[in-house]
Parts: structure tokens; sequence; C-alpha cells
């Protein structure tokens, strides 16, 4: 068979996309990509079929239950039931049908719309169509909406530089154009500079988006060109993000020759001018002119000249500075790590104490302690204090009590604050019968306030991490709370104030934190109400994170699992101690308000005591001024120790060029920068005003940015429309938006517990994008009926099956089904699955031997269980961070609560009163028409 290069039409090209296992096919004369093969001037009957090339296929592929309607694999011979088929009761339509029909508004112009085009061989149909090439597509060439194509108008007024390649605007209509998963793989849109605007050509001289990514692509020069496009301005910060295996390391700079700017104190980047014969350097932010330092151009490891143009922060945009002591208030404190441990007797019955302390001991080696400085201490609590005492030398340890939690004192003045190195006998051996001591502790209460004083008393000297273990609401001493949840008052107006702090303590305390470079993680287990609203205030201050685990039992494995994991990872992390966070940007640029895990010490000063991998943080950018430049320049400074006590300074930097031109601002938009800025916003809108507000300044939001586009990019202009236009990079933004408004942080219900809603709110403002995303907009996979390759090894490690639209019209009662958040997944499993799929995956004999509900998926001897436990080990792995999902099996006709839970991350279907995406996207029209 000839390769799909040899059969396109003139100006396509075809690259092999190793992450999907298909071709990408571009257009050369303007860089559009697609995924379906381009149609001949002539025809299609001479497209490419777009296979890959030859796979190797591991094992047979067995048919099972002949004679049965279905067959979970499509053996040979057999038609794959979800693959080269239309949808049940939707014909396909001739190839050369109609792909878009202005004025089409009759009632069912969706599914129609939908129907028109058969799939493409081996790829999974959505209401029976391919992936959609809608509007403005290429080779598509008739103007829309009777206007003038929106690149002439582009290429008239958006010359910024010769030969800067010019953003092209594809127009969408949302109403024919369902949401295609695939699209949320792609990567932002290219960020295009003007010529000679980098001394660098690296392709790393500008930042990689999972690190820094801002909502507009080209920067309009003025506040009122950015007010028409209605699209917010936003940067979202990831600034320790994991490396994965094979990922490079951040460079590292030695010399402590660290060169800025004298006015503005930007770090040199790859983004400055050099002048006077190299002798100086323009700064890219405020055009200052500034000496280059002596000792830049010279190697002080082999102590002879170096070159330049090879110095890391003129290559990368991400590199990190080892500071010199004018960068030190005080010389690099050590790691310290303070348990606070619950032992109340809901603790010690929950396997929760029993699981936490060995978990500690099986991790001792991994907490960070290279340079054996790192120190530990752990304090009990119930309604009293216990200190340990651990002189170093010896494996006995003492245990003081404090009953009198009004007034905390420590009752020793050493020993209770210990080196691991130095202490490690003494503490394995605590921490081996810590479970035994209080195996019979039947106290109840919680005097966390008091635990939480004694452990900043002790660490207040240094600073570092207190690691909170909770199982009980605080009922004892300072920071008392009191059960406060009432059913009642669910889905009302009242509801967001079980949202806000209860007791002020948790903000003052935090802040006292904040100050003495202490940071505070949360975890929680409580089976009834533990306030998560109030006690998150700590991390959220102190640039901790919170976890919960609601009714954790550790006599369930997966619970103990999952826990011991997430703790195991949290401790092993390398964490940044004593950081201070500032972001600059050019001239006419300014931030303006701040979201995100930390404390704001002055106007644009980020204070963070410790600051953990992935997670993210937004902050809104102000244009005060018109902007004369090509492009502008941010820059992301951190200044922190590292764990191992060296000072550093981790620098990075985002350049983007400017415009005059509104179609360039549309085309260059982010859609998943602009909705984890929504997030944050939703939050904050649902604590300061209520969570009805909060959804309607999500939707206001979006029916904004879609009148704008409407009016400024369409011929309708304010008149009303039968379309609902936006570009082609932002398709996916509305979908997205329903997923944020379904949310269970600030989705419409009267049945969610407060806890689950603050704790769901926790994530929706800490999760970088790679985690964030998949919460929003969850995976859908068809495992029964995966292509041959999904589950096995490709150059890219485990090849995921083709994603599906997040609606219950897909599944099948044949059928298995993974749905998955980041945070759980679920295997769904048809009521009519064949035995011998039930006992290829699980090794029970029928559907009716399974058990629905949290599980270990255990790996058999066949093929396809091999490749189901590939599938869900790989979606694990995608994920950024620490979260361990739960696996759930949901029986179609098993628990209600599980299969309304699983049914719920089915987005684009109505549930209860929230609407379907067709019912959203119909009412977002009637909103854009009436606006």
């Amino acid at each position: 068979m000839a390769s799909p290069a040899e059969q396109l039409p003139p100006g396509w090209a075809a690259e092999w996309d190793a992450t999907h296992q298909r071709y990408l096919f571009i257009e050369t004369t303007t860089g559009h990509t697609q995924w379906d093969p381009p149609a001949h001037p002539g025809g299609l009957e001479n497209a490419p079929t777009g296979s890959p090339p030859p796979v190797v296929h591991h094992g047979k592929r067995r048919q099972y239950a002949a004679g049965q309607t279905h067959a979970y694999y499509g053996g040979d011979g057999l038609p794959d039931p979800a693959y080269g088929v239309p949808a049940p009761g939707l014909q396909a339509q001739p190839q050369g049908g109609q792909l878009f029909t202005p004025g089409l508004v009759a009632e069912n112009q969706f599914a129609a719309q939908q129907a028109q085009q058969p799939p493409a061989p081996g790829q999974a149909p959505y209401y029976g169509q391919a992936e959609p090439e809608y509007i403005n597509g290429p080779g598509f060439n008739q103007p829309q909406y009777g206007q003038a194509p929106v690149d002439a108008l582009a290429n008239q007024f958006g010359q910024m530089g010769v030969g800067q390649k010019q953003f092209q605007l594809y127009t969408t209509n949302l109403l024919t154009s369902p949401p295609e998963p695939r699209e949320l793989q792609r990567p932002p849109p290219e960020i295009r500079l003007p010529p000679n605007s980098c001394v660098s050509p690296s392709p790393t001289a500008n930042a990689d988006p999972s690190y820094f990514r801002s909502t507009i692509n080209a920067i309009p020069t003025t506040s009122s060109l950015l007010n028409k496009s209605k699209l917010p301005f936003a940067l979202v910060i990831t600034p320790y993000r994991s490396l994965n295996e094979g990922e490079e390391p951040v460079p590292l700079v030695t010399d402590t020759v660290i060169a800025r700017c004298r006015r503005c104190r930007t770090y040199i980047n790859p983004y400055v001018q050099f002048i006077d014969g190299g002798n100086r350097w323009r700064c890219c932010m405020c055009n200052m002119t500034n000496e280059v330092p002596q000792l830049f151009d010279w190697d002080q490891v082999r102590n002879q000249p170096g070159d330049r143009w090879a110095r890391a922060e003129l290559n990368h945009s991400c590199v990190e500075f080892v500071a010199p002591t004018e960068y030190m208030v005080r010389p690099p404190q050590p790691a310290v790590y303070m348990f606070l441990i619950d032992v109340s007797h809901t603790a010690v019955q929950s396997g929760m104490v029993a699981t936490a302390t060995r978990t500690i001991l099986e991790n001792l080696d991994r907490i960070p302690d290279e340079d054996e400085r790192t120190k530990i201490a752990i304090i009990c609590f119930d309604v009293s204090l216990y200190f340990f005492s651990l002189p170093p030398g010896t494996t006995e340890s003492s245990m003081l009590v404090v009953s009198d939690v009004d007034d905390v004192f420590l009752p020793k003045p050493n020993d209770l604050l210990v080196n691991i190195a130095e202490a490690r006998a003494s503490l394995e051996a605590l921490l081996g019968k810590i479970g035994e001591m209080f195996q019979e502790n039947s106290i109840i209460g919680s005097a966390m306030g008091p635990a939480l004083q004694a452990g900043f008393k002790l660490m207040a000297p240094i600073g570092g991490k207190i690691i909170v273990l909770s199982s009980t609401l605080p009922s004892v001493g300072a920071g008392a709370l009191k059960n406060r949840e009432d059913p009642k008052i669910l889905g009302t107006a009242k509801e967001s104030g079980l949202l806000q702090a209860a007791s002020p303590f948790y903000k003052t305390f935090a802040i006292e934190c904040s100050r003495t470079q202490v940071s505070v993680d949360m975890f929680l287990f409580s089976s009834a109400y533990q306030d998560v609203a109030t006690l998150a205030c700590l991390p959220h201050y102190t640039s901790g994170q919170t976890y919960y685990y609601p009714a954790f039992n550790a006599g369930r494995t997966e619970d103990a699992m999952k826990f011991a994991h997430e703790f195991g990872e949290v401790l092993a992390q390398p964490i940044m101690l004593e950081a201070v966070m500032r972001v600059r940007a050019s001239r006419g640029l300014r931030m303006a308000s701040f979201h995100g895990n930390f404390f704001v010490r002055s106007t644009d000063l980020l204070a963070m005591p410790a600051v953990p991998q992935d997670q993210s943080y937004a902050i809104e950018v102000q244009i005060e001024e018109a902007i004369t430049t090509p492009f502008v320049v941010f820059q992301t400074a951190v200044l922190h120790t590292t764990c191992y006590g060296e000072r550093r300074i981790r620098v990075i930097t985002l350049a983007v060029p400017t415009t005059t031109n509104l179609s360039e601002v549309y085309a260059s938009a982010d859609q998943i920068a602009i909705v984890t800025y929504f997030a944050n916003k939703a939050v904050e809108r649902s604590l300061t005003h209520k969570l009805e507000d909060s959804r309607d300044y999500i939707f206001a939001k979006l029916v904004e940015i879609l009148v704008a586009y409407k009016t400024s990019m369409t011929s309708s202009g304010a008149g009303a429309s039968a379309q609902l236009a936006i570009s082609d990079n932002l398709k996916m933004l509305p979908v997205l938006v329903l997923g944020l408004l379904k949310n269970v942080g600030i989705r419409q219900s009267a049945q969610i517990p407060p806890d689950i809603r603050a704790y769901s709110q926790a994530l929706l403002t800490s999760l970088p994008s790679q985690l964030l995303i998949p919460y929003l907009y969850p995976s859908f996979y068809a495992l029964h009926s995966m292509p041959p390759e999904a589950g096995t090894i490709g150059e890219q490690g485990v090849i995921l099956p083709p994603a599906l639209p997040l609606t219950s019209e897909r599944l099948e009662r044949h059928g298995l089904f993974l749905i998955e958040d980041a945070q759980t997944i679920f295997l769904w499993v048809g009521r009519d699955a064949v035995p011998q799929l039930i006992m290829d995956v699980f090794d029970l004999p029928s559907y009716e031997a399974l058990r629905g509900g949290k599980t270990t998926l255990r790996v058999l001897e066949n093929p396809f269980s091999q490749r189901v436990n590939a599938v869900i080990q790989k979606t694990r792995e995608l994920r950024r961070g620490v979260h361990y999902p739960h696996l759930y099996i949901v029986k179609e006709d098993g628990e209600p609560p599980l299969r309304l839970w699983a049914l719920s991350m089915l987005l684009q279907d109505r549930a209860d009163v929230l609407p379907s995406y067709q019912q959203f996207i119909s009412s977002l029209k009637d909103k854009v028409n009436i606006t």
C-alpha cells in the first residue's frame, strides 16, 4: 500500500504521531493540522486511509462466545461493534455530503449534523461521524457568514515584523461541532515571535506550557482591544513540576555570576539584546542598558575564557542559579518534618495510626537527607499532647504527656526534634510501637489546635513542614470547631457559608507559620463531618496541600494502599524551603491578583514556606498602558533553599508577541489556560459571594466571549444568528466550562456534603493543568473493543485506546468501559457482558458473580487482562503529582449511588437539574442572540 504522503493532495504532508498511533495531516501553507485525511480536489476516492505502520501484535487475538450477539474483541472475521459502523438509528450520509449549513435551525440539527459522515476505518464514530472537519477547514474555501476570510484582515492589520508568521483564524460552529476529546491532547496555539527577538536558536528558549502558559499567546497592545475580545488575560504557573522519566533536568548555573537589570531586577534571559560589542545588554522588559558582568564570559571550572552563547541562561527559558550569600537572610536551614498524629479512639480504630506510622517507617530512607541534616519530630494528640524524647545513639524513647492544652509548653528543651541520621535507631523503635501504645485508647476528642501550637514552637526557629494526620473534628483548646453540617441549607444560598472558615484561628495561625517559614500539609480521614473548609486554610496560606480520605478504613486494602502510596510520595518529594516568588512583566503590564496556595506578603511578593511539586498558581494580568514593543516578556523568579541545604533561584521566562489585530488574539487563545483560570475564579467567587453567583459568573464570562466573537469576527455582527461561532482553537472551551459547572466543587445540588465540596475546591485551585483538565473532562475508553495495539507497548510506552466523548450513548450493554478523572477510576461493566470477558478480566465465571465497589484488579495469565491492566497503569502514570486514584467496579444494574457517581462523569448527558451538552449549547446560543 502506498504511504499516506504519496496519496495526499498538493500542499499537504502526513506525519506519524507516535502518541496517538496515527497520521497527523498538515497543510504546509497554513500550518493547519487535522487527524482526518484531506479531501482531494477531484473527490475523496483517492484519500489515504491513514493506517499506521505495521504494529507487532503481542499474542493471538481470541474470538469469544461464538454465536452470541457480540464478541468483545472483534475476532478475525467479526465486525468490531465500535468501529466502522454508524451508530444505531443513524444513517451514514454520502461522503460528499454537506459540511456546514448556514441557517439550519431544525430541532434535531445537532444529531443530524453529527450523522453526516461515516467513520474512517479503525476509528470510533461519534454519533456515526469521524473527527469533524467543520467550517473554515483547509479546502473548504468559501467564506463563512458571508464575510471575507479573517486571514485577509490579519494580513492587512497584523504586520508586526517582516517575516513573522501570522496566526490564522478558523471559525467553528459549536452547534455542529461535537466535543472531540483528542483536541485536549494538542499543544496550545504556537507562540510566534518576531524574527531576531531571541539571542538563541535553542528550542528550549521559550517556556514549556507545563511550567508557564498564558491564556492568550498574542497580547493585545491596548486594554481596550483586550476588553473588546472579552478573553481573560492570566498566567498559569507550575514552577516546580515533577520530571517524567527521560525528561531533561532544569539546567543549573553554578558559577554564581548572576546578571540582573539595575532598574527592574530582571534576570538575563534569551530575549535580551547585546550591544556595544557585547559589553552591555539591554533589558527586554524596561529597556535599561546594563554592563555584562566581568566573569560572564569566563569558564570557572576550566579557568579559561568561556563561550557566552553556551551559557544555560541564554539558551533555556527555565534555569536555576546557585545563589551567592547576598541572597540569604540567614544560612540555608535543614529540612524539618514535624508529624502530628491523631491517636484518639476513632483514629486508632480506623487503622490510620498503624498505617501512618508504618508508612513513615518504610519511607525514612526516601525522606530527602543527602547531607544528613534533616530533622524530624513526632507529637501524638487526642485531648492531651504526647511528646517523644529520642536521645541519639540508643533505641530507647520516652513519652512526655502535656494535659494542659490551654497554655501549651514544650516539656523538654532537647531531644524532641532530632536529626534522622543520628536518632535513627530510637526513631525506628518508636514508629514500630506507637500503634500498640494507643491500641486501647478510648478517648474521643481532638486537641489539634494545641498540637499545632506545640509543633510550631518546636520548629519556629528553623522552619519546615508540619504534617497533620487527623481523624476527628478538633474539639479541645485553640481552634476547636463545632459540627455545622446542616442538610437543610445544602443547595440554598446559605451553603457557601459552610465553605468558609468557621474559626479565625486557622488563618491567623497560618500567617504566623508563613512568617516563620513553616508549611502545613493536612491528611484528613474522618468518617463524619471534619470541616475540611476550615482546616484547608492552613495549607492554603502556607503553600501546603490538603489530602482527604472520607470514611477511611485500613481494613480495606484499597484504602490503606491509596493513603500509604500518597503519603509515601509526599515524604519522598524534594521540597523547596523558605521560598519567595515574584512575577515580573514588560512595561505596561501589571500583576493584578493572585490565586493559589501562598500568602501575598507585599503587593507582588508571594511567600511560600515550602513549595511542593506539581502545584499550580494563576495570576491575573492588567494592561495599564499601551504596549509599543513587538513582544512582551514575563519572568517568574523563585528564591528558595533546596531540601539539601543549597540556596537557589529558579527563573522561568516566557516571551509572547503583541498584536493590534483582534483575530490574532482569538486565534492565539489557550483554552486549557483559560479554564484553569476560570476554576480559580469560580472558587474565589463561591467564597466571597454565593455558589450560585460563582456558576452565573463563569457562564456569563463564556457568553461574553461568544458575543464578542460573533460581533467582531462574523458577518452576523450584533444581530441574531443561526450559528454559535467560536475560533477553532477554543471549540472545547464550552464543554470544559460545562465540566467546571458540573464539578462537585461548585455544582448545583442539595446532596453534596460540605467536606466533599471543600476538598474539591482545594483541588480546583491547586492542581496543575495535566491533572485539572481530566478532573473537569474525564477520560472515557471502550476496553472491550479497543484496537489490537491498545494496551501494548509502543514507542511512547503503553498505547491508550481512542478516547470517547463523555455521553452514555457510547455505553454498550455487552461492553467494558474505563472512566477516569485523575482522582477516581471506574470500570463500567455492561449487564450483557459475555462470561469469557468476565473470566478474562476478573477471574469470575459470570456477570452475576461480580461484585461492584472499590477493588484491586489482578493481572491474570491472559493477554486481555494484561492489556486492560496496562491501560489502567498508564492512566495513573500520565497524571503528575502524588494522587493515586481508587479503582471502582460499577455494574450497569449495581448499587444506584455508585452508578450515579460514575454516570455523573459523563458530563455531556443531562443529570438531575444539570443540562446536557446540547441543552447547554442551546442556552448559550439563546443568550448570545439576546445579548
